[in-house]
């Protein structure tokens, strides 16, 4: 057929595609029932796309899959599936269940979308998808696979429409020499669509842009080429590239035939400069000859003076450079044993200080105790006064304490002793006090008990302490 001026032949491509989209959608519409009929029914037998086998007899019946292909099976009065997963056999009664037999192979989408780029010129794009059934209950719910002879076809033709409108899209937005040139806008694109489509968007927690998706995987998505279709504007693309290279050989043709030229000139000199000046050539050529050989000579001989004396200058430097590092590991050997010399000193400095300051504190700590031996002296003859005046008026105070003084006053009058009693004793280096008292007396005895306790503590290791001197020494 040919074409008429003015006709619009990428909206005659668009209203094909939508007829084919239209009429194998009708063929399933038209399948449906005849899969759906009775059970008692005959139905003309039809070509399967996976083989699998029905044995048994009348209700009990089995349906034998693949390893390899997806199975539901449903039965009357049951809202979910009673058997769904990969190569699963089961019972059947075709009186009351249903099944669905679904591939588990990766599905392959080859698309060619006519599409319109930014300036308004028609390109096919070639595409092909990869997938594959990830969540079976996902998909079992939101997809359509009850066709027998192509399970897959509904999906394949959804997902064909979804990525010929995501590539159209993505080439409206971009021009010929970016279509032609990076086609990996376009594959970022489309796999965005496609895994938002069939594998669901996450947003942030709480958010509304989540959905669930088809259950299905995108395994991989590849543009295969881009084709511009007007075949004048193919040309005028190529056009300044031809014209560059065309531009490039004749100007190639164009220097070989001057170099030509003056090569057949330069023949032409020579040979008649040759003719009619042979002898005084030769004679010419000849001197030419001895100049060039001695020149050649001299030029070698001061090329060797010269390496000779550049060898000579490296060596003395080379000497130079070691004398230079010798004499810096020399003094940095110095350096180190006079750092060693000064650590030594200030270590033996540091000793003989702290031998005067431990003779220092040996002296004192002899002054202390003399002065201690002496104090204890004193309070052992003080602890016997006070122990024979404590036993003649013990009962004497303990009236008088349980009569006249309350707990309040007798601490008083410890606490205004304290510092008398504490000149008199020595610095005590531990004390343990121990109460023991009946609950009727504890409130009125605590105080003083743990007082005279704390007193007869500090006595007894006063006195055993120049015992223990005496022993040591």
């Amino acid at each position: 057929m040919s074409k008429q001026p003015g006709e619009n032949t990428y909206l005659q491509q668009v209203l094909q595609e939508k007829a084919e989209v239209d009429r194998k959608l009708s063929n399933r519409a038209r399948s449906a029932p005849a899969a759906q009929a009775p059970a008692g029914a005959v139905s003309p037998p039809a070509s399967r796309a996976i083989d699998y086998r029905i044995t048994g007899f009348w209700i009990w019946k089995s349906v034998i899959v693949p390893p390899n292909v997806y199975t539901v099976h449903t039965r009357r009065g049951h809202r979910n599936p009673l058997h769904m997963g990969k190569g699963i056999s089961f019972r059947f009664n075709p009186l009351t269940d249903a099944f669905l037999v679904i591939p588990a192979a990766v599905q392959t989408i080859l698309i060619n979308a006519n599409c319109i780029c930014i300036e308004r010129q028609g390109l096919v794009v070639q595409a092909y998808v990869q997938w594959i059934i990830d969540d079976i209950e996902t998909a079992y719910w939101k997809l359509d696979f009850s066709d027998l002879e192509d399970p897959m076809g509904i999906v394949n033709l959804q997902l064909r429409e979804q990525a010929e409108a995501a590539i159209k899209d993505k080439v409206a937005t971009l021009s010929i020499d970016e279509v032609l040139s990076d086609k990996q806008p376009i594959i970022e694109e489309l796999t965005h669509r496609l895994q938002t489509v069939a594998e669901g968007s996450r947003g942030e927690e709480g958010s509304q842009t989540q959905s669930e998706g088809l259950g299905l995987k995108i395994v991989t998505v590849q543009i295969k080429e881009a084709i511009v279709s007007s075949t004048q504007l193919w040309h005028n693309l190529q056009a300044p590239f031809r014209a560059e290279r065309e531009k490039l050989a004749r100007l190639a043709q164009l220097e070989s035939d001057q170099e030509i030229n003056a090569r057949e000139l330069e023949n032409r000199f020579s040979r008649e400069r040759g003719e009619l000046n042979v002898a005084s050539e030769i004679s010419q050529l000849q001197a030419e000859q001895t100049r060039i050989a001695y020149d050649r000579e001299q030029s070698e001989k001061l090329r060797r003076n010269q390496v000779e004396q550049e060898a000579e200058r490296q060596i003395l430097a080379e000497q130079n450079r070691t004398a230079q590092a010798r004499n810096q590991a020399r003094l940095e050997l110095v350096l180190q044993e006079l750092e060693l010399e000064k650590q030594r000193i200030t270590a033996e400095m540091e000793q003989v200080q702290q031998q005067i300051q431990l003779d220092a504190i040996q002296a004192e700590k002899t002054r202390a105790e003399v002065s201690a031996r002496l104090e204890v002296t004193e309070l052992q003859h003080q602890a016997e006064i006070v122990q024979r005046d404590r036993q003649l008026d013990l009962d004497r105070k303990q009236r008088q304490i349980e009569n006249e003084l309350s707990d309040r006053h007798i601490q008083a009058q410890l606490i205004a002793q304290l510092p008398q009693i504490a000149q008199h004793l020595p610095a005590p280096q531990e004390q343990r006090t121990t109460i023991i008292t009946s609950d009727a007396q504890e409130g009125l005895f605590n105080p003083l008990l743990g007082f005279l306790a704390g007193l007869s503590n500090l006595t007894q290791e006063a006195f055993a302490r120049p015992k223990a001197d005496q022993e040591t020494e």
